[in-house]
């Protein structure tokens, strides 16, 4: 339950972020001047693609809840034994936040109009995310050859369960990571669009990055502790 508790928390901090940056707290009847010279005024108007990628998130989110839920409620039966988590999963871990940060960069730099910027930033998100995944698969591999099959354990099935949905949710990233970097690659300036195509990224990937933590934290068990150290706090 704490472990569905933070990962709540997370995907209410994205959505308190996202819609921070849509101006919603702007008040236009407070302004004086014609109602065209100030921002946010008017009839709000999202890109489709935006919307999009926020109904994405949130049925994404209530996924990974389900899961999280799910694995929660089965580790308490009596025949779940947790198998060891492969040390190439810290490895991953900071390759993906590698990976996130350079999609943050791509956005800003597309924010200024540095197109150089935007295709390095776009590239080393792109291989950071693959660098992952071949580390997902080694960790696989690793505890395949441990003789951790999927079949053999319960804890086993949801290991490889979680790992393989997540970084299917990263792959198809990858699709719109390539053709939004092709963009970027044929344009000799961040246009609108390439600049709202950088953003998504950015927000999928930072999604992404904030999933696998508390997937993370869920499969090694700090999650718990960590919300018994906020408890002994908060007396």
């Amino acid at each position: 339950m704490s472990a569905i508790i933070l990962f709540l928390a997370v995907i209410a901090v994205i959505v308190g972020w996202w819609l921070s940056q849509q101006r919603l707290t702007a008040k236009p009847w407070l302004e004086e001047g014609p109602i065209g010279d100030f921002d946010g005024t008017g009839a709000m108007t999202w890109p489709a693609a935006k919307v999009g990628l926020g109904v994405f998130l949130a049925v994404a989110g209530s996924l990974f809840t389900l899961f999280i839920s799910a694995y929660s409620m089965r580790m308490n039966v009596v025949d779940w034994r947790a198998l060891p988590v492969p040390k190439v999963l810290w490895f991953n871990t900071g390759v993906l936040v590698l990976s996130s940060v350079a999609l943050q960069w791509a956005y800003v730099a597309a924010r200024r109009n540095d197109i150089d910027g935007v295709i390095v930033g776009l590239l080393a998100g792109g291989a950071s995310a693959i660098t992952f995944l071949a580390g997902q698969l080694l960790a696989w591999q690793q505890l395949g050859a441990a003789g951790y099959f999927v079949a053999s354990n319960p804890a086993n099935s949801f290991f490889y369960m979680i790992t393989a949905v997540h970084g299917l949710h990263l792959t198809g990233g990858l699709v719109a990571l390539g053709r939004t970097t092709a963009r970027a690659w044929r344009n000799n300036a961040a246009t609108a669009e390439l600049r709202l195509g950088v953003e998504l990224c950015a927000i999928y990937w930072h999604f992404l990055l904030l999933v696998w933590l508390v997937l993370l934290g869920l499969l090694t068990g700090w999650t718990d502790d960590f919300v018994d150290i906020c408890r002994q706090l908060l007396r």
